[in-house]
């Protein structure tokens, strides 16, 4: 007889077995194919520490400290560890205290780590001192789910440079997105040296696997460390700045507004960049920017403007030297080319007449130059005089753009501004096609008008006189890391399209503006300068005070450009100035202390400041209308 259970308990067979083979496939996907158990319990034992590298410093020509780093720790919180209940068997108090924190800041950050993520570790506080991490460590085992991780801060020793330095500052979401390299709470450069060679100073971040207890202490390296990988330090920068020199340059301009950038001409190397007024770098370093900041941006006086890179100017009269070469190499103009100074066409002061280019250099003649560039511009190539001044200004433009002049450098120096030399279809948008002339531009003859130029480029026009035709790239740095690696960029030779020889009658005329021209307060003892004034119209203010030179006269060493803001005559200010940092820069010393003393006295800046203020009103009164 046949078992009335026996189709049962074969159902029943068949059911266990599945449930089994269930179960079997589910732990071979949960152990096997499946890591977030693994990953979870490994979460419990293990702890993933960033190693981050100390970013390397920076130097000045000389091996002179620019910038160095401080210790500092970031006290890192993993919620899920922590006990339950509302901060039970934590003593808050005893931790605040030792963080410097009160106890709503300590609230508000773990609030915002659980929201973040309640078993990932993140940045509870940044940047603890030495002096209280030594405290804080001593009783971290205390606090479980707390735990700290070392970084580094930049300082800077001698408080110069911030510009040429730039600064760092906590990576936004959009770059994390971007580089998979940086994850939130890292630091980046944002400005200046620190921005331009970001990777290779930053070095590369290692990952330290640590064993930990139940109560969140250290154990010791998991297996022994042999999945750790160990952080890289980055490269050492040894720029071209002159320290001292960029201290002395710094000097000289406070309470002044404006810039000086020196460059040496054999090589394209920046020797200073000051800007004026600046700030101590120190100030936007931690968790004092987010402090300091928003008042340095507020500041009227614009500390964090850049001026030698983003300071568009009139370049005034230091423009002819320029229309003289061009004039020069267009053979619309000769070495002994002379013009009556004939006030009735632009005004000019009272100077001998001038029988030659050199003169004219000396003298800085108006109406000379402005004959030479109506002789530039209007050549008699074609009847119509519209035709032809289109004629004439495309070669002249073709010749001024090759001085580097109407673009930014493809160089190390980020967000320089290139200036504007102004083009054909410029002042076709500008009057109408056909409706101008050289009577209508007239004005670029003596550097006014709409050129601008940017003080970078203008001490690079210096180097470039002073090698009589070339120049090398201007660049902050000189050689990266041990092995002293250079950028090829630097060594090319830009060649500039005129006649070397013409640049000897140049240098002349630029000699004697400084022995008996507009820049006597330029001399220097045992020193032979080249130099050119210039007074650039400013309508909104006084006029700006101009010089570029170069010296010695023979072999160069240093080719400068020097502008003040509504200060006048380039040779009251702006030459005095320039001759000091070059009698610093060759000889280590000052010969007359009276022109230095003279220089620290001038104060102009609540002038500028109040022409700056009526600018930004006349501005903000024009977008209004608009």
């Amino acid at each position: 007889m046949k078992n009335p259970y026996s189709d049962r308990k074969l159902s029943i067979a068949v059911i266990i077995l599945i449930i089994a083979v269930i179960f079997i496939i589910r732990l071979f996907y949960l152990q096997v194919i499946d890591k977030s158990l693994k990953l979870s319990a490994n979460n419990n034992v293990l702890r993933y520490v960033t190693i981050y590298p100390a970013r390397a410093f920076i130097f000045d020509r000389n091996g002179e400290m620019m910038v160095e780093n401080q210790a500092v720790y970031d006290l890192l919180v993993i919620p899920l560890q922590m006990p339950r209940g509302k901060y039970p068997g934590i003593d808050t108090l005893e931790l605040t205290s030792m963080l410097g924190v009160s106890v709503e800041e300590f609230r508000d950050a773990l609030g915002k780590a659980k929201k973040y993520s309640q078993y990932k570790p993140s940045v509870l506080f940044k940047q603890i001192s030495s002096m209280r991490y030594a405290t804080l460590q001593e009783k971290l085992f205390k606090y479980p789910g707390l735990f700290t991780q070392a970084r580094t801060l930049r300082t800077y020793p001698r408080k110069s440079a911030a510009h040429v330095l730039g600064y760092i500052g906590e990576v936004d979401e959009a770059k994390t997105k971007k580089n998979p390299y940086y994850k939130s709470g890292d630091y980046i450069g944002i400005s200046g040296l620190e921005l331009s060679y970001e990777e290779v100073l930053r070095g590369k971040k290692g990952v330290q696997i640590q064993m930990v207890d139940v109560h969140n202490r250290p154990k010791g390296s998991f297996q022994d460390g042999k999945y750790d990988t160990t952080a890289v330090v980055g490269h050492n920068l040894k720029t071209s700045i002159d320290l001292d020199i960029q201290e002395y340059g710094e000097k000289l301009m406070e309470n002044k507004v404006g810039s000086i950038v020196a460059i040496e001409p054999a090589t394209g190397e920046i020797l200073c960049m000051v800007t004026s007024p600046s700030y101590d770098p120190n100030l936007l370093v931690g968790s004092e920017r987010s402090k300091n900041y928003p008042v340095l941006a507020k500041d009227i006086s614009k500390p964090l403007l850049n001026r030698a890179l983003q300071a568009k100017y009139p370049p005034g009269s230091i423009f002819k030297v320029i229309q003289a070469l061009i004039g020069l190499q267009l053979g619309v103009i000769h070495e002994n080319t002379g013009f009556p100074c004939d006030k009735g066409l632009v005004n000019c002061h009272n100077h001998p007449t001038c029988t030659s280019v050199k003169q004219s250099i000396q003298h800085s003649c108006n109406p000379y130059f402005y004959k030479v560039f109506q002789r530039i511009i209007q050549q008699g190539k074609s009847r119509s005089i519209f035709t032809d001044s289109r004629i004439g200004f495309q070669a002249w433009y073709d010749l001024v753009t090759q001085f580097g002049l109407g673009k930014s450098f493809d160089s190390d120096i980020k967000y320089m501004k290139g200036g504007r030399i102004p083009t054909i279809n410029f002042y076709d948008k500008w009057y109408g096609k056909g409706r101008w002339a050289f009577q209508t531009i007239y004005s670029l003859s003596i550097g006014q008008g709409e050129v601008e130029i940017v003080p970078m480029q203008m001490a690079n026009f210096a180097a470039i006189v002073a090698n009589k035709g070339f120049y090398y790239t201007p660049h902050l740095v000189k050689e990266i890391g041990e092995e002293k690696i250079k950028d090829p960029r630097f060594y090319k030779k830009n060649i500039v399209p005129v006649n070397a020889n013409y640049f000897d009658m140049i240098i002349e005329g630029m000699s004697n503006v400084v022995s008996a021209g507009t820049a006597r307060l330029a001399q220097i003892k045992d020193i032979e300068v080249c130099g050119k004034t210039g007074t650039a119209q400013n309508p909104r203010g006084e006029d700006h005070s101009v010089f570029v030179a170069f010296a010695p006269k023979e072999n160069p060493k240093i080719a400068i450009a020097v502008y003040v803001e509504n200060a006048g005559f380039g040779g009251v200010w702006a030459a005095p100035i320039a001759s000091l940092i070059i009698e610093k820069y060759l000889t280590r010393k000052i010969s007359d202390p009276n022109k230095e003393l003279r220089i620290l006295e001038f104060n102009n800046l609540e002038k500028s400041l109040s022409f700056d203020k009526k600018r930004d009103r006349l501005n903000k009164k024009s977008q209004s209308a608009d």
